[in-house]
């Protein structure tokens, strides 16, 4: 079975499941109120599809998609900044987007395997969109992490129509999180991973700017939550079984948007953190 949770055609608004967040359940963190949805897309303009793909017992993969606006991107670029904090990811379009700090497509997740494919099928269909018949160059931004641990990553079962579900059901509001599109077989901290998001939004004072995040995470370490242990409390968490301090494996895509006008070279600070 196939599942294209969030990307019906008419870009509907996603059907969320009746899960609580980490708010729902009385946990603050930091000092800065969320925005309307806590997502990324309360960052104005700001849209975001999934594919989740599910295919008998060992497929266990998908496709996020992240639009900055509604209007065609190719033509209205947006700054834009890449900062690698530690790590060797299948990243594609880097090198354009750190050469001339702008972006020009939408951003994808993916697996590891599956990011040309993604890549190429993102291609296709910008060609196709009204007003790009002379275009000759496109530079595809495509993240991805690893899920072979629950994926079967070598069948690459990546198509074109999950792409394109993707984008064309990308919507504002509320944004599905968890074990769907991209974050569908991603593990971390030893437990299930997935994409989550959530956003601040800064006083009057400070500019009443927007911050929005979205996560693709798939990677070792204790899990902590706003400074508890959770995960040693807890007594699980990766390599327990060889050593008690978890080195770290596996990696994490952060798409981070915003309203505040930052240029391409201040977004890669706000990007690298303090």
């Amino acid at each position: 079975m196939t599942e294209a949770r969030g990307s019906e055609s008419g870009g509907k608004a996603q059907q969320l499941p009746d899960r609580a967040r980490a708010r729902d359940l009385g946990l603050r963190i930091g000092i800065f109120p969320t925005g309307e949805a806590n997502a990324i897309t309360d960052v104005e303009g700001v849209r975001v599809g999934q594919t989740t793909i599910v295919e008998g017992d060992s497929i266990r993969t998908g496709v996020t998609a992240i639009l900055p606006h509604q209007g065609n991107l190719f033509r209205d670029r947006v700054p834009a900044a890449i900062h690698v904090g530690n790590g060797f990811g299948k990243l594609v379009g880097v090198t354009q987007v750190r050469e001339l700090g702008e972006l020009e497509t939408p951003i994808l997740l993916t697996c590891t395997l599956c990011v040309w494919r993604a890549a190429d099928a993102m291609v296709e269909w910008l060609l196709s969109q009204p007003g790009m018949e002379g275009v000759r160059s496109i530079n595809p931004l495509v993240g991805e992490t690893n899920d072979g641990g629950l994926n079967d990553i070598r069948a690459r079962p990546i198509r074109a129509e999950h792409v394109v579900a993707a984008l064309e059901g990308a919507t504002g509001g509320a944004v599905e999180e968890g074990s769907v599109g991209a974050g569908t077989g991603t593990r971390a901290f030893g437990w299930k991973g997935g994409i989550g998001t959530s956003s601040r939004i800064l006083p009057s004072s400070l500019g009443g700017y927007r911050v929005g995040v979205l996560v693709q995470s798939n990677f070792g370490g204790i899990l902590t939550v706003d400074g508890v242990r959770v995960g040693e409390a807890l007594g699980r968490y990766s390599f327990q079984g060889q050593v008690e301090a978890d080195e770290g494996d596996g990696s994490i895509m952060i798409v981070i948007a915003t309203d505040a006008p930052l240029s391409d070279r201040n977004l890669e600070r706000l990007a690298a953190g303090p």
